[in-house]
């Protein structure tokens, strides 16, 4: 009989922080399983259905035998040319199918091999604190060493690039960049965009823009893309999902596109070390970019009213809140005296609601829960009863 090994992990692996939200789910079974009455507010998932349309060309293209073998690595012409057709009409930004845009296995993908595309070990990416923990992990993969952003709310929520100390920026190769933002919901306009495409150039650092939520805006604020912007294909590279706006997190879907050096990059990652999208999936992407805007407008109505309703709520109760202008998260400051574990502890152990903390985000959210506008009305009203009882 075989003796039993040991086998160590690698050091990248030792080094990483617990997954935020492998936590919070963690937090939510245990919950459940002793038969509370919970309300999630936690994560960002959609709990609406993805539009019928879009169902409905997933359903005959899956019956396509040409769909059945391995799919481009960089995705369909005829999805990245819907992905073009979608910036133009979206944002009046003209791109080139096949060297500009590039598919993605939902836009986490594509942040997570961005830094093995171009970061050798001891560089530095800048990374937003609070943000998305995708960010700092993939630098970490690489090699790299992740800088802190503090995005703070005496700043809007923007990093302040002239505090970023000069030997920093002398070894740094991206900077990852998150508008509209998670968690804090915030939005950046067009002087912090040229801001930014003047610091890249200036420093030769390549931008990394998440914009996966730019299309969930209220009061009919439309974001802008930072390739909008004179100069930003000569300095970066951003990142989409049909994810939140389409309702469809489970289908992984998203691309990339911009700076066509950079897209090639992550295409060679890509080809090396993954595949590309299921070609049913990306005919379903086609149909998702080609939807009417009234149905998107539904379904912006419907955050709204969450927001108001959770906004309203919670600042009746006391609670200093952010009001965003898109995202469907609201940033709420802990009441004094509370960390954010603790604020979340206690919301879920008094009241079965479930949030996240700001501590998860980055050392700057430590103080702030996150909520997700990912229940009814009805329920968020509910929310906000239970937590005055508890406060």
């Amino acid at each position: 009989m075989s003796k039993k090994i040991t086998i160590e992990p690698a050091k990248r692996v030792k080094d990483l922080p617990p997954y935020l939200f492998a936590t919070i789910d963690k937090m939510k079974v245990k919950a459940l399983s002793k038969g509370v009455d919970l309300i999630d507010l936690s994560i960002g998932d959609p709990d609406t259905p993805t539009p019928k349309h879009i169902v409905e060309r997933m359903r005959k293209a899956v019956t396509n035998p040409a769909h059945h073998q391995y799919p481009s690595y960089v995705g369909m012409l005829s999805f990245r040319q819907a992905v073009a057709d979608w910036y133009k009409k979206r944002f009046n930004v003209t791109l080139d199918p096949k060297t500009e845009v590039v598919s993605l296995i939902g836009s986490k993908e594509g942040i997570g091999h961005m830094p093995l595309a171009f970061v050798n070990p001891g560089d530095y990416v800048l990374v937003p604190s609070p943000g998305y923990p995708v960010y700092p992990v993939a630098t970490l993969f690489a090699g790299g060493k992740g800088y802190e952003m503090p995005l703070l709310e005496k700043n809007d929520y923007l990093p302040d690039l002239d505090s970023i100390p000069e030997t920093v920026l002398k070894k740094a190769k991206l900077i990852f960049v998150n508008y509209p933002n998670n968690p804090t919901g915030a939005c950046a306009d067009r002087a912090f965009y040229t801001k930014l495409i003047k610091f890249a150039s200036d420093n030769n650092i390549l931008i990394c823009h998440d914009a996966a939520y730019s299309e969930m805006y209220f009061d009919e604020e439309k974001p802008l893309s930072f390739l909008q912007l004179p100069g930003a294909r000569n300095v970066g590279i951003e990142f989409h999902s049909l994810s939140k706006t389409y309702n469809m997190t489970g289908w992984r879907i998203g691309f990339a596109v911009g700076n066509k050096d950079a897209v090639a990059a992550l295409g060679k990652i890509k080809s090396n070390i993954d595949s590309g999208i299921f070609q049913a999936i990306q005919e379903a992407g086609i149909e998702a970019l080609q939807t009417d805007d009234k149905v998107l407008a539904k379904i912006r109505k419907m955050y709204q009213g969450r927001r108001d309703a959770l906004y309203k709520g919670l600042t009746k109760l006391g609670l200093e809140v952010s009001k965003p202008k898109a995202t469907f998260y609201l940033w709420v400051r802990c009441p004094k005296g509370l960390s954010s574990m603790d604020f979340t502890t206690l919301l879920l152990n008094k009241a079965g609601i479930l949030t996240t903390p700001g501590s998860g985000f980055g050392k700057p959210g430590e103080g702030y829960i996150r909520f997700a506008l990912t229940v009814p009305v009805k329920r968020i009203k509910e929310a906000v009863a239970r937590i005055e009882k508890v406060l």
